[in-house]
């Protein structure tokens, strides 16, 4: 199968690695897939792609076009990309009243799959006829290895224990305020805060590896890749209870979910850390494994031809 993968090019490595990770799943597979990145932010920046698009796919013949977020949906769809199947993020259905509305009307005259992320997503969409299928993890990326080898790599004090705030504190909706707060509640001089700035995907593990415990706090979130990828790192993780997260740590020992209360946060920091070993992450979502998902997305494409 010939697919298209149309999405931003906005980060600073270019293509989100989600993105570029679940193409390379499919790969995998023994199907051709191809990527068209859009660069530039905003209504504006986005439109203008539709006609760059639109020459691209009169020289180019694909079986499916898969769009990433609403924006680049939006721009597919404008180009007359067909059958046009529509991966939608935390973003798309938690931010914007208008982005929603903009959804609902493009599903209906012109996408042929709404996949989301988790049955919360599909909640805040108000779309019944949305797919559920969650990101996958690359396993062989995302394991288990030693703390020593991993500080190597972050350069973090190895005499320490090492708290990962798993985003960048400049987001908004990450919430670093909370998770700063909390963490000075604690009673260790031992420990440090650190945080994910300008971070390679392939480094990723290595920061894993060698957190005490993995912090998250957002405001929002849709299906949290973070997460995932630090239970498949058997990562010990304190996070506050927004999308599918609950379901995703559900009751694995040395995880914990919270409210959005500092000391709450702060007490079950304290438990994570005086769990005296690595987790069982790995085991309880190794039915998010990226080779256990792609053929799931390829039964969603064939549903769509």
């Amino acid at each position: 199968m010939d697919v298209l993968f149309v999405s931003s090019g906005n980060t600073k490595n270019g293509i989100s690695p989600i993105v570029f990770n679940q193409g390379n799943s499919l790969i995998e597979l023994g199907h051709d897939v191809s990527f068209f990145t859009i660069k530039g932010k905003g209504f504006s920046g986005y439109l203008k792609h539709v006609f760059i698009l639109r020459k691209f796919l009169k020289r180019h013949s694909y079986d499916i076009i898969h769009a990433h977020y609403s924006l680049s949906a939006i721009v597919a769809a404008l180009a007359g990309g067909k059958p046009l199947i529509v991966s939608l993020m935390g973003s798309d259905v938690k931010a914007s009243f208008l982005l929603k509305y903009l959804i609902r009307i493009f599903n209906f005259f012109f996408w042929n799959k709404i996949i989301v992320k988790s049955l919360d997503m599909k909640t805040s969409s108000g779309i019944k006829t949305v797919n559920i299928l969650p990101n996958g993890v690359d396993f062989k990326k995302f394991r288990p290895f030693s703390k020593k080898e991993a500080l190597e790599i972050t350069q973090w004090d190895p005499n320490k224990r090492h708290i990962l705030f798993a985003a960048n504190p400049k987001r908004k909706v990450k919430n670093y305020e909370l998770a700063k707060s909390a963490f000075e509640l604690l009673d260790h001089e031992d420990i440090e805060l650190q945080s994910l700035i300008d971070i390679p995907n392939t480094q990723m593990p290595a920061y894993f590896n060698a957190a005490d415990v993995i912090i998250l706090t957002s405001f929002w979130e849709g299906s949290p890749n973070v997460i995932k990828e630090a239970m498949a790192c058997n990562c010990k993780i304190v996070a506050v209870n927004v999308g599918d997260i609950k379901e995703t740590i559900r009751n694995t020992p040395g995880c914990f979910v919270t409210g959005f209360n500092k000391t709450e946060i702060a007490n079950k920091i304290d438990k994570a850390l005086q769990y005296p070993k690595r987790t069982e992450g790995r085991i309880r979502i190794s039915h998010l494994d990226s080779e256990v998902i792609a053929p799931k997305l390829i039964s969603i494409y064939k549903e769509a031809l």
